[in-house]
Protein backbone atom coordinates (compact mmCIF):
# COMPACT_ATOMS: atom_id res chain seq x y z
CA UNK A 1 0.00 0.00 0.00
CA UNK A 2 1.31 3.79 -1.06
CA UNK A 3 0.35 6.36 1.93
CA UNK A 4 -0.03 10.31 1.63
CA UNK A 5 1.12 12.49 4.52
CA UNK A 6 0.34 15.79 4.46
CA UNK A 7 2.00 18.15 6.37
CA UNK A 8 5.77 19.61 7.13
CA UNK A 9 6.65 19.00 10.63
CA UNK A 10 7.65 17.03 13.28
CA UNK A 11 4.65 15.07 13.94
CA UNK A 12 4.30 14.33 9.92
CA UNK A 13 7.89 13.11 9.88
CA UNK A 14 6.99 10.96 12.89
CA UNK A 15 4.11 9.53 11.02
CA UNK A 16 5.49 8.76 8.22
CA UNK A 17 8.62 6.86 10.10
CA UNK A 18 6.20 4.65 12.45
CA UNK A 19 3.88 4.13 9.11
CA UNK A 20 7.35 3.05 7.45
CA UNK A 21 7.36 0.12 9.88
CA UNK A 22 4.17 -1.76 8.87
CA UNK A 23 4.76 -4.35 6.44
CA UNK A 24 1.96 -3.53 4.28
CA UNK A 25 3.18 -0.21 3.49
CA UNK A 26 5.38 0.02 0.50
CA UNK A 27 5.99 3.78 0.19
CA UNK A 28 5.27 6.94 1.43
CA UNK A 29 5.00 10.29 -0.06
CA UNK A 30 4.89 13.53 1.79
CA UNK A 31 3.30 17.17 0.97
CA UNK A 32 5.39 19.19 1.53
CA UNK A 33 7.21 17.03 3.71
CA UNK A 34 11.12 18.04 5.31
CA UNK A 35 14.72 17.82 5.38
CA UNK A 36 14.33 14.32 7.00
CA UNK A 37 11.51 12.98 5.24
CA UNK A 38 13.85 13.98 2.28
CA UNK A 39 16.44 11.61 3.70
CA UNK A 40 14.00 8.60 4.38
CA UNK A 41 14.24 5.50 2.52
CA UNK A 42 10.87 4.88 0.54
CA UNK A 43 10.11 8.20 1.14
CA UNK A 44 9.38 11.27 -1.19
CA UNK A 45 8.51 14.94 -0.89
CA UNK A 46 5.84 16.59 -2.90
CA UNK A 47 6.47 20.46 -3.63
CA UNK A 48 2.51 20.92 -2.65
CA UNK A 49 1.24 23.49 -0.36
CA UNK A 50 -1.33 21.41 2.28
CA UNK A 51 -4.15 23.32 0.89
CA UNK A 52 -4.03 22.34 -2.73
CA UNK A 53 -6.63 19.79 -2.64
CA UNK A 54 -6.98 19.28 -6.50
CA UNK A 55 -3.39 18.87 -6.71
CA UNK A 56 -3.21 16.13 -3.86
CA UNK A 57 -6.18 14.37 -4.93
CA UNK A 58 -5.15 14.13 -8.57
CA UNK A 59 -1.78 12.46 -8.05
CA UNK A 60 -3.07 10.14 -5.06
CA UNK A 61 -5.63 8.96 -7.68
CA UNK A 62 -3.05 8.60 -10.83
CA UNK A 63 -0.65 6.86 -8.23
CA UNK A 64 -3.00 4.51 -6.16
CA UNK A 65 -2.84 5.94 -3.13
CA UNK A 66 -4.67 3.72 -0.52
CA UNK A 67 -4.75 5.69 2.60
CA UNK A 68 -4.19 9.71 3.01
CA UNK A 69 -2.84 10.82 6.57
CA UNK A 70 -3.74 14.44 7.45
CA UNK A 71 -1.42 15.95 10.14
CA UNK A 72 -1.95 19.85 10.63
CA UNK A 73 -5.16 21.73 11.40
CA UNK A 74 -5.20 24.02 8.64
CA UNK A 75 -6.37 22.11 5.87
CA UNK A 76 -8.54 20.22 8.32
CA UNK A 77 -10.38 23.45 8.63
CA UNK A 78 -10.62 24.43 5.48
CA UNK A 79 -11.89 20.82 3.76
CA UNK A 80 -9.51 18.84 2.93
CA UNK A 81 -11.20 15.16 3.90
CA UNK A 82 -14.06 16.29 2.65
CA UNK A 83 -13.07 17.30 -1.14
CA UNK A 84 -10.86 14.16 -0.72
CA UNK A 85 -13.50 11.81 0.09
CA UNK A 86 -15.55 13.26 -2.59
CA UNK A 87 -12.97 12.08 -5.26
CA UNK A 88 -13.24 8.28 -3.73
CA UNK A 89 -10.49 8.69 -1.74
CA UNK A 90 -9.87 6.80 1.89
CA UNK A 91 -8.75 9.55 4.59
CA UNK A 92 -7.46 9.70 8.00
CA UNK A 93 -8.85 12.74 9.61
CA UNK A 94 -12.22 14.58 10.11
CA UNK A 95 -14.40 16.91 7.99
CA UNK A 96 -14.64 20.49 8.30
CA UNK A 97 -17.74 20.16 9.76
CA UNK A 98 -15.75 18.34 12.55
CA UNK A 99 -12.50 20.44 12.75
CA UNK A 100 -14.34 22.79 14.10
CA UNK A 101 -13.90 21.64 17.50
CA UNK A 102 -10.29 22.90 17.29
CA UNK A 103 -10.80 25.70 14.30
CA UNK A 104 -13.30 27.28 16.95
CA UNK A 105 -13.03 27.66 20.78
CA UNK A 106 -16.32 29.03 21.16
CA UNK A 107 -17.60 26.56 19.25
CA UNK A 108 -15.65 23.57 21.05
CA UNK A 109 -17.01 24.96 24.48
CA UNK A 110 -20.69 24.53 23.54
CA UNK A 111 -19.98 21.37 22.54
CA UNK A 112 -18.45 20.85 25.87
CA UNK A 113 -21.74 22.13 27.36
CA UNK A 114 -23.89 19.85 25.61
CA UNK A 115 -22.17 16.95 26.18
CA UNK A 116 -22.12 17.55 29.86
CA UNK A 117 -18.31 17.39 29.81
CA UNK A 118 -16.06 18.91 32.40
CA UNK A 119 -14.21 22.18 31.26
CA UNK A 120 -13.26 25.78 32.08
CA UNK A 121 -15.92 28.36 32.87
CA UNK A 122 -15.84 30.99 30.06
CA UNK A 123 -17.22 33.39 28.13
CA UNK A 124 -17.38 34.25 24.40
CA UNK A 125 -16.41 37.91 23.03
CA UNK A 126 -17.13 39.77 20.01
CA UNK A 127 -16.00 43.17 20.90
CA UNK A 128 -12.76 44.96 23.19
CA UNK A 129 -15.16 46.80 25.56
CA UNK A 130 -17.68 43.82 26.83
CA UNK A 131 -14.28 41.69 27.20
CA UNK A 132 -12.64 44.24 29.56
CA UNK A 133 -15.52 44.65 31.32
CA UNK A 134 -16.01 41.45 32.04
CA UNK A 135 -12.09 40.46 33.36
CA UNK A 136 -12.78 43.49 35.43
CA UNK A 137 -14.95 41.64 37.72
CA UNK A 138 -13.04 38.41 37.29
CA UNK A 139 -10.44 36.74 39.54
CA UNK A 140 -6.44 36.56 38.25
CA UNK A 141 -4.78 34.67 36.46
CA UNK A 142 -7.38 34.39 34.02
CA UNK A 143 -6.94 32.82 30.17
CA UNK A 144 -7.71 35.02 27.03
CA UNK A 145 -7.82 32.97 23.47
CA UNK A 146 -8.02 33.78 20.22
CA UNK A 147 -11.22 31.89 18.70
CA UNK A 148 -9.35 30.45 15.59
CA UNK A 149 -6.23 28.92 14.75
CA UNK A 150 -3.21 30.75 16.03
CA UNK A 151 -0.51 28.14 15.43
CA UNK A 152 -0.48 27.12 19.32
CA UNK A 153 0.32 30.95 20.26
CA UNK A 154 -3.41 32.55 20.69
CA UNK A 155 -3.66 31.59 23.98
CA UNK A 156 -2.52 33.93 26.91
CA UNK A 157 -2.25 33.48 30.76
CA UNK A 158 -2.51 36.40 32.13
CA UNK A 159 -1.29 36.83 36.05
CA UNK A 160 -2.64 40.43 36.16
CA UNK A 161 -5.64 42.23 35.18
CA UNK A 162 -3.22 44.47 33.33
CA UNK A 163 -1.56 41.67 31.23
CA UNK A 164 -5.55 40.47 30.59
CA UNK A 165 -6.58 43.91 28.75
CA UNK A 166 -3.41 43.50 26.59
CA UNK A 167 -4.18 40.87 25.48
CA UNK A 168 -7.49 41.18 24.53
CA UNK A 169 -6.21 44.11 22.48
CA UNK A 170 -3.63 42.70 20.67
CA UNK A 171 -6.31 39.91 19.74
CA UNK A 172 -8.57 42.42 18.19
CA UNK A 173 -5.95 44.60 17.20
CA UNK A 174 -5.23 41.35 14.74
CA UNK A 175 -2.20 39.72 16.17
CA UNK A 176 -3.92 36.64 14.96
CA UNK A 177 -6.07 37.83 12.06
CA UNK A 178 -9.68 36.85 11.71
CA UNK A 179 -8.78 34.15 14.38
CA UNK A 180 -8.66 37.30 17.14
CA UNK A 181 -12.06 38.54 16.18
CA UNK A 182 -13.54 36.65 18.16
CA UNK A 183 -12.05 35.45 21.70
CA UNK A 184 -13.24 33.29 24.40
CA UNK A 185 -11.96 34.29 28.31
CA UNK A 186 -11.80 31.54 30.84
CA UNK A 187 -10.87 30.93 34.43
CA UNK A 188 -7.72 29.91 35.36
CA UNK A 189 -7.45 26.19 35.84
CA UNK A 190 -4.90 24.98 38.70
CA UNK A 191 -3.17 21.45 38.11
CA UNK A 192 -1.22 19.40 35.86
CA UNK A 193 -1.77 19.27 32.04
CA UNK A 194 -2.13 16.18 30.21
CA UNK A 195 -2.48 15.21 26.19
CA UNK A 196 -5.00 12.26 25.45
CA UNK A 197 -5.14 11.79 21.95
CA UNK A 198 -7.16 9.10 21.02
CA UNK A 199 -8.35 7.46 17.37
CA UNK A 200 -11.82 7.27 16.57
CA UNK A 201 -14.25 5.56 13.46
CA UNK A 202 -17.25 8.07 14.37
CA UNK A 203 -18.72 5.14 16.80
CA UNK A 204 -15.94 3.84 18.81
CA UNK A 205 -13.33 5.58 20.00
CA UNK A 206 -10.05 4.33 21.75
CA UNK A 207 -6.83 5.96 23.94
CA UNK A 208 -3.62 5.99 22.84
CA UNK A 209 -1.16 6.16 25.92
CA UNK A 210 -1.19 9.88 28.18
CA UNK A 211 1.20 12.17 27.22
CA UNK A 212 2.45 15.39 28.82
CA UNK A 213 3.71 18.46 26.91
CA UNK A 214 5.82 21.20 28.05
CA UNK A 215 4.41 24.51 26.40
CA UNK A 216 6.21 27.26 27.50
CA UNK A 217 9.51 28.22 26.47
CA UNK A 218 11.32 28.68 29.76
CA UNK A 219 12.89 26.26 32.09
CA UNK A 220 10.15 25.47 34.92
CA UNK A 221 7.53 26.21 32.74
CA UNK A 222 8.07 29.90 32.13
CA UNK A 223 7.93 32.58 29.43
CA UNK A 224 5.84 32.49 26.33
CA UNK A 225 3.63 29.76 24.95
CA UNK A 226 4.53 27.82 22.29
CA UNK A 227 3.59 25.05 20.07
CA UNK A 228 5.63 22.35 22.05
CA UNK A 229 8.91 22.26 23.48
CA UNK A 230 9.21 18.07 24.70
CA UNK A 231 7.43 15.71 25.58
CA UNK A 232 6.98 12.27 27.22
CA UNK A 233 4.92 9.44 27.99
CA UNK A 234 2.92 7.13 29.09
CA UNK A 235 2.90 10.33 32.08
CA UNK A 236 1.90 8.81 35.39
CA UNK A 237 -0.33 11.39 36.34
CA UNK A 238 -2.96 9.69 34.69
CA UNK A 239 -3.41 6.57 36.22
CA UNK A 240 -5.45 3.43 34.63
CA UNK A 241 -8.40 4.48 36.84
CA UNK A 242 -8.14 8.14 35.36
CA UNK A 243 -8.11 7.34 32.20
CA UNK A 244 -11.17 5.05 32.81
CA UNK A 245 -13.11 7.88 33.80
CA UNK A 246 -11.33 10.33 30.85
CA UNK A 247 -12.67 7.03 28.46
CA UNK A 248 -16.42 7.22 30.30
CA UNK A 249 -16.79 11.38 30.85
CA UNK A 250 -14.39 12.95 27.76
CA UNK A 251 -13.98 10.87 24.78
CA UNK A 252 -16.91 8.94 24.67
CA UNK A 253 -19.64 11.98 25.74
CA UNK A 254 -17.46 14.02 22.98
CA UNK A 255 -17.99 11.65 19.93
CA UNK A 256 -22.11 10.91 20.92
CA UNK A 257 -22.49 14.42 20.61
CA UNK A 258 -20.94 15.19 17.72
CA UNK A 259 -23.06 11.75 16.21
CA UNK A 260 -26.19 13.61 17.81
CA UNK A 261 -25.01 16.55 15.92
CA UNK A 262 -24.96 14.87 12.47
CA UNK A 263 -21.22 15.14 12.20
CA UNK A 264 -19.23 11.82 11.42
CA UNK A 265 -15.91 12.34 13.01
CA UNK A 266 -13.21 10.05 12.06
CA UNK A 267 -9.43 10.77 12.41
CA UNK A 268 -8.15 11.80 16.06
CA UNK A 269 -10.00 13.61 18.81
CA UNK A 270 -6.70 15.21 20.57
CA UNK A 271 -8.12 15.99 24.46
CA UNK A 272 -5.82 18.37 26.14
CA UNK A 273 -6.48 18.16 30.25
CA UNK A 274 -6.02 19.76 33.18
CA UNK A 275 -5.78 17.00 36.13
CA UNK A 276 -7.02 19.38 38.91
CA UNK A 277 -5.49 19.14 42.59
CA UNK A 278 -8.49 16.95 44.03
CA UNK A 279 -7.56 14.34 41.01
CA UNK A 280 -10.48 15.25 39.02
CA UNK A 281 -9.87 15.76 35.10
CA UNK A 282 -11.09 18.61 32.70
CA UNK A 283 -10.56 19.94 29.32
CA UNK A 284 -8.76 22.86 28.33
CA UNK A 285 -9.17 22.85 24.89
CA UNK A 286 -10.07 20.00 21.80
CA UNK A 287 -7.73 19.43 18.66
CA UNK A 288 -8.83 17.52 16.19
CA UNK A 289 -5.31 16.30 14.94
CA UNK A 290 -2.41 14.18 16.20
CA UNK A 291 -0.48 16.59 18.87
CA UNK A 292 3.27 18.09 18.18
CA UNK A 293 5.38 16.44 19.93
CA UNK A 294 3.65 14.54 21.56
CA UNK A 295 3.10 12.02 18.74
CA UNK A 296 6.92 12.21 18.25
CA UNK A 297 6.46 10.54 22.28
CA UNK A 298 3.87 8.14 21.52
CA UNK A 299 4.02 6.22 18.04
CA UNK A 300 7.81 4.93 19.16
CA UNK A 301 5.75 2.79 22.42
CA UNK A 302 3.06 1.66 19.54
CA UNK A 303 3.29 -1.76 18.73
CA UNK A 304 -0.21 -1.85 16.75
CA UNK A 305 0.54 -1.03 13.46
CA UNK A 306 -0.53 2.05 12.36
CA UNK A 307 -1.97 1.97 9.01
CA UNK A 308 -3.96 -0.65 11.06
CA UNK A 309 -5.48 1.54 12.93
CA UNK A 310 -5.85 4.66 10.75
CA UNK A 311 -7.70 2.61 8.00
CA UNK A 312 -9.73 1.13 10.76
CA UNK A 313 -10.83 4.10 11.75
CA UNK A 314 -11.56 5.78 8.22
CA UNK A 315 -13.51 2.55 7.27
CA UNK A 316 -15.48 2.75 10.40
CA UNK A 317 -14.51 -0.61 11.56
CA UNK A 318 -12.60 0.44 14.91
CA UNK A 319 -14.82 -1.73 17.44
CA UNK A 320 -13.50 -4.64 15.37
CA UNK A 321 -9.75 -4.25 16.31
CA UNK A 322 -8.34 -6.62 19.66
CA UNK A 323 -6.75 -3.80 22.02
CA UNK A 324 -3.58 -1.56 20.87
CA UNK A 325 -0.67 -3.27 22.10
CA UNK A 326 2.48 -1.35 23.58
CA UNK A 327 5.96 -1.53 24.11
CA UNK A 328 7.04 -1.32 27.85
CA UNK A 329 9.18 1.65 29.02
CA UNK A 330 8.62 5.15 28.52
CA UNK A 331 9.52 7.65 25.57
CA UNK A 332 10.55 11.46 25.70
CA UNK A 333 10.87 14.06 23.12
CA UNK A 334 12.88 17.12 23.42
CA UNK A 335 13.03 19.70 20.78
CA UNK A 336 15.67 21.60 19.68
CA UNK A 337 14.21 25.48 18.75
CA UNK A 338 16.06 28.37 16.84
CA UNK A 339 16.55 30.77 19.45
CA UNK A 340 13.86 33.90 19.03
CA UNK A 341 11.46 31.25 19.09
CA UNK A 342 8.34 31.26 19.31
CA UNK A 343 9.07 35.32 18.14
CA UNK A 344 11.20 36.35 15.46
CA UNK A 345 14.14 32.94 14.90
CA UNK A 346 17.09 33.02 12.43
CA UNK A 347 16.70 30.52 9.55
CA UNK A 348 19.22 28.87 7.19
CA UNK A 349 21.99 27.62 9.60
CA UNK A 350 23.75 23.95 8.65
CA UNK A 351 22.82 21.29 10.58
CA UNK A 352 25.14 18.83 12.10
CA UNK A 353 25.35 15.95 14.44
CA UNK A 354 22.19 14.19 13.48
CA UNK A 355 24.13 10.92 12.44
CA UNK A 356 26.05 11.03 15.72
CA UNK A 357 22.59 11.62 17.61
CA UNK A 358 21.12 8.76 16.33
CA UNK A 359 23.86 6.47 16.57
CA UNK A 360 23.56 7.24 20.50
CA UNK A 361 20.17 5.22 20.60
CA UNK A 362 18.07 8.15 20.26
CA UNK A 363 15.48 9.11 16.81
CA UNK A 364 15.46 12.81 15.43
CA UNK A 365 12.33 13.69 13.43
CA UNK A 366 12.44 16.86 11.47
CA UNK A 367 10.44 19.60 12.50
CA UNK A 368 11.93 23.40 10.34
CA UNK A 369 14.51 21.29 8.24
CA UNK A 370 15.21 21.99 4.38
CA UNK A 371 17.98 20.52 2.56
CA UNK A 372 19.85 23.35 0.61
CA UNK A 373 22.02 21.82 -1.87
CA UNK A 374 22.14 18.46 -0.04
CA UNK A 375 23.05 20.21 2.98
CA UNK A 376 20.63 19.93 6.12
CA UNK A 377 19.88 23.50 7.34
CA UNK A 378 17.50 25.07 9.68
CA UNK A 379 14.28 26.27 8.48
CA UNK A 380 11.89 26.82 11.54
CA UNK A 381 11.08 27.62 14.99
CA UNK A 382 11.23 24.58 16.13
CA UNK A 383 13.90 22.61 14.06
CA UNK A 384 14.09 18.82 15.58
CA UNK A 385 12.63 16.78 17.77
CA UNK A 386 15.00 14.84 19.49
CA UNK A 387 13.47 11.42 20.48
CA UNK A 388 14.52 8.46 23.08
CA UNK A 389 12.92 5.35 24.23
CA UNK A 390 14.13 3.61 27.90
CA UNK A 391 13.10 1.23 30.22
CA UNK A 392 12.38 4.19 32.79
CA UNK A 393 11.31 7.58 31.95
CA UNK A 394 14.48 8.36 33.80
CA UNK A 395 16.67 6.28 31.30
CA UNK A 396 14.08 7.64 28.34
CA UNK A 397 14.83 11.31 29.03
CA UNK A 398 18.70 10.76 29.71
CA UNK A 399 19.36 9.07 26.32
CA UNK A 400 17.30 11.93 24.28
CA UNK A 401 19.65 14.81 26.29
CA UNK A 402 22.71 12.63 25.22
CA UNK A 403 21.46 12.62 21.67
CA UNK A 404 20.68 16.42 21.73
CA UNK A 405 24.08 17.29 23.20
CA UNK A 406 25.53 15.54 19.59
CA UNK A 407 23.59 18.04 17.38
CA UNK A 408 24.51 21.63 16.97
CA UNK A 409 23.83 24.76 14.83
CA UNK A 410 23.69 28.54 14.75
CA UNK A 411 21.45 30.12 17.80
CA UNK A 412 20.10 26.48 18.95
CA UNK A 413 18.23 26.15 21.75
CA UNK A 414 16.26 23.89 23.82
CA UNK A 415 14.93 23.31 27.52
CA UNK A 416 16.95 21.35 30.08
CA UNK A 417 14.08 20.41 32.15
CA UNK A 418 11.77 18.12 30.17
CA UNK A 419 9.92 15.41 32.40
CA UNK A 420 10.62 17.62 35.51
CA UNK A 421 7.33 17.54 37.37
CA UNK A 422 7.68 13.47 37.24
CA UNK A 423 11.08 13.47 38.24
CA UNK A 424 12.07 13.89 41.72
CA UNK A 425 14.89 14.72 41.11
CA UNK A 426 16.33 16.81 37.75
CA UNK A 427 20.27 16.53 36.78
CA UNK A 428 19.04 18.25 33.37
CA UNK A 429 18.47 22.17 35.35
Amino acid sequence: MKVLVVGNGGREHALAWKLLQSARVQEIFCVPGNGGTARMERCRNLAMSVTAFEGIARFALVNNIGLIVVGPEVPLAAGITDYLKEQGLTVFGPTQAGAQIESSKAWAKELMREAGIPTAESAVFTDVRSAIAYIASRPVPIVVKADGLAAGKGVTVAETTQEAVEAIEAAFGGQFGEAGQRIVIEEFLTGQEASVLAVTDGLTIRALLPAQDHKRIGEGDTGANTGGMGAYAPTPIVTPALMNRIQREILEPAIATLNHRGIDYRGVLYAGLIITPAGDPKVIEFNCRFGDPETQAVLPLLETPLETLMLACAQQRLAQLPPLTWKPGASACVVIAAEGYPDAYKKGSPVTGIEAAEESGAVVFHAGTKLKQQQLVADGGRVLGVTAVGDSLEEAIAKAYRAVDCIEFDAMYTRRDIGHRVLTANPYL
